[in-house]
């Protein structure tokens, strides 16, 4: 089942999660520092990436959306793509809660309680990031029909399949 929004041939949702998830991440690592060794740099970098990525994670949302309303219904795809982008969601209201907790000072670290919340949105978003991956890998969703090991560059405009 071929991408519903492409760009230059590509689907555009799998080239937007990384930026959210990276910066997800990099506030957790940064956190982590804080609480650590007590670092006001470290937590307002970790407050920015978290904005940015709760950004990032909505964007990209809006084109995951569009992709799993092209999904047919009944399928294990549809099922699964309602957990990948339901466990997404969830990942980012928990980011979300912990930057408004933090918006009045973002360069007062993390408490332990928030710093918890990042840590399990973040293991979350691992489960939901697997089952972003056996949508692809094992069900296809999001790849060229016909595609194989052969098929042309997704810009010379042929079709993937073999003819």
């Amino acid at each position: 089942m071929e991408s519903k929004a492409k760009v230059l041939g590509h689907p555009i949702h799998p080239m937007l999660v990384v930026l959210p998830l990276g910066l997800f991440i990099a506030a957790v690592v940064f956190d982590a520092s804080d609480l650590w060794r007590g670092s006001t740099t470290l937590a307002a970098a970790a407050y920015w990436n978290i904005a940015a990525g709760i950004i990032g994670g909505l964007l990209a949302a809006v084109f995951g959306l569009i992709d799993w309303w092209a999904i047919p219904t009944g399928t294990r795809a549809k099922r699964i793509g309602l957990l990948h982008g339901g466990a997404n969601v969830i990942v980012v209201l928990g980011f979300a809660a912990v930057w408004w907790m933090r918006s009045t000072a973002p360069e007062v670290g993390a408490t332990t309680t928030q710093f918890a919340i990042e840590v399990i949105a973040l293991m979350l978003g691992a489960v939901a990031g697997w089952l972003g991956g056996e949508l692809v890998d094992r069900l296809g969703v999001g790849v060229d029909d016909g595609a194989h090991l052969d098929a042309p560059n997704s810009l010379s405009g042929r079709p993937a399949r073999a003819r």
